[in-house]
């Protein structure tokens, strides 16, 4: 169904951009490949367009009659810089602060960095995973090595803020990435969650009261 679906998608109306990904073992943020979970990224042309098209088309309505578990996570992005596949698929929008923040950042990795690359995930994900304010975190793949993408969701900004510019394996690694040249495409972008639905067994919501 992941390799069928985009001839679907690049006929659904009002879908502006589109990506499909694999995702990793473990806590996600691995080379092997999780063949259980996949994930779809969707940018719509609005909420009702969105919300719409996630009911009455057919090829969302497949993918929650097969699938044991989902999770949709509707959200409008507050900040955005870089690019994907050439193009800045994000128009940021007011945040809220009182809302949820959503956290994805993608990068295309040069081939000369994969084993530099490969060699700080590992400490950056258990980080992540320590934390108490981190209510979801998954390591996504659009192409297995070399595409990558983590998503995780906090409580609040000042949270996320916190963990990204602490001093230990996340910020070092920031630092070498920029030092050492590691990504040929790279983008980063936050988001207010608007809302979540479904029973995907790996989101952790033992924040959200």
């Amino acid at each position: 169904m992941m390799g069928l679906a985009r001839f679907r998608l690049k006929k659904i109306k009002n879908l502006e951009f589109w990506k499909l990904f694999g995702s990793g073992t473990g806590e996600g943020f691995t080379p092997v490949p999780n063949f259980g979970v996949y994930g779809v990224l969707c940018v719509w042309e609005n909420e009702d367009a969105a919300r719409n098209a996630l009911k009455n088309e057919s090829l969302f309505k497949r993918y929650l009659s097969r699938a044991s578990n989902t999770s949709t996570i509707l959200m409008k992005p507050i900040s955005s810089r870089g690019y994907w596949s050439g193009s800045q698929p994000f128009t940021p929008k007011k945040a809220n602060p009182e809302e949820f923040v959503a956290v994805l950042t993608r990068a295309t990795v040069r081939w000369s960095k994969l084993r530099s690359f490969w060699s700080q995930a590992p400490d950056i994900s258990d980080r992540i995973g320590r934390d108490k304010n981190v209510m979801f975190k998954i390591g996504l793949g659009e192409v297995p090595i070399r595409q990558q993408l983590t998503f995780s969701i906090w409580n609040n900004l000042e949270h996320m803020k916190k963990f990204a510019h602490h001093a230990g394996s996340h910020k070092d690694a920031i630092q070498k990435v920029r030092k050492g040249d590691w990504f040929s495409e790279e983008l980063y972008a936050r988001f207010n969650v608007i809302e979540v639905n479904g029973n995907f067994r790996d989101f952790n919501q033992k924040n959200r009261n």
